[in-house]
């Protein structure tokens, strides 16, 4: 073997195989419906054991079913993480099953309102923040605390598209996107020298049963549509592809990062 030649690996893994998640443990929250579960199967499928989180019990336990059908263990804690007692539990609980949480989707998230800015109350103002930011932002910073003693890891969070454009009737969802795009930026530099990434998958309007009243709405379902270069909502399924990338090694150089999927808008 000449010197050129010595330190070069005998095989570099495949681009396939850089995107296994096998031998990985992954805790998703609001995972039991919507774009969550998708993004939990998607995990599993790449090989992943899933901790699911969730404040549904039935239909947390009814992803956990797909995801061993799949061949891969699944646990299911039920937990409103807007309550700090009830968040630091379910990381416990999560910790005590599985040792260590190689990835972390921060996904649950509401939308509970579709009206003008000077008609929202403080009430409506303080759930929004309470879910979106609030909890996002203690549950990344505990399991990063832990992701640092095991050498690292991969969190994504959820944004928006409103983080990045005006949403009109939509002013308190998108500043709390927008709060959630800033502090993925400032974790990331915080934690890079640790090893774990963080990055933010942004969506546009995605077909869930939280968009499902204003995507059906006459007039601004067909408002939505129109905005959108593609001319359609997104899906779910949309959303998987993306996900498996921003938690395995396929991602290793990306972190920081706010990764539309918007059909476009944000382009115009």
């Amino acid at each position: 073997m000449s010197e050129e030649t010595a330190d070069i690996p005998a095989k570099l893994p495949s681009v396939f195989e850089q995107f296994s998640l096998a031998g990985r443990y992954a805790l998703v929250t609001g995972a039991s419906r919507g774009i969550g579960r998708v993004i939990a199967l998607a995990l599993a499928d790449a090989g992943a054991d899933l901790a699911l989180v969730a404040r549904s019990a039935d239909r947390l336990e009814q992803v956990a079913e797909e995801v061993r059908a799949r061949g891969r263990r699944a646990i299911t804690v039920t937990a409103d993480l807007v309550k700090m007692d009830e968040l630091t539990r379910a990381v416990e609980q999560v910790y005590a099953a599985f040792g260590r949480v190689d990835v972390l989707v921060s996904n649950a998230g509401i939308s509970p309102i579709w009206k003008r800015s000077t008609e929202v109350t403080e009430d409506e103002w303080d759930a929004i923040f309470a879910t979106n930011v609030k909890a996002n932002f203690f549950l990344c910073t505990n399991v990063a605390a832990r992701m640092v003693d095991h050498g690292g890891g991969s969190i994504i969070t959820l944004a928006s598209v409103a983080s990045v454009v005006g949403t009109p009737r939509m002013a308190v969802y998108g500043a709390s996107k927008a709060a959630v795009a800033q502090l993925t930026r400032t974790f990331a530099l915080e934690w890079a020298r640790h090893h774990v990434r963080v990055n933010a998958i942004a969506p546009g309007y995605i077909e869930t049963d939280m968009t499902s009243g204003v995507l059906e709405h006459p007039y601004f379902g067909n408002a939505i549509r129109q905005a959108t270069p593609l001319g359609r909502p997104g899906k779910p399924e949309e959303l998987a592809g993306i996900a498996v990338y921003l938690a395995s090694d396929a991602s290793s150089y990306a972190t920081g990062q706010l990764f539309l999927v918007d059909g476009g808008i944000a382009a115009e």
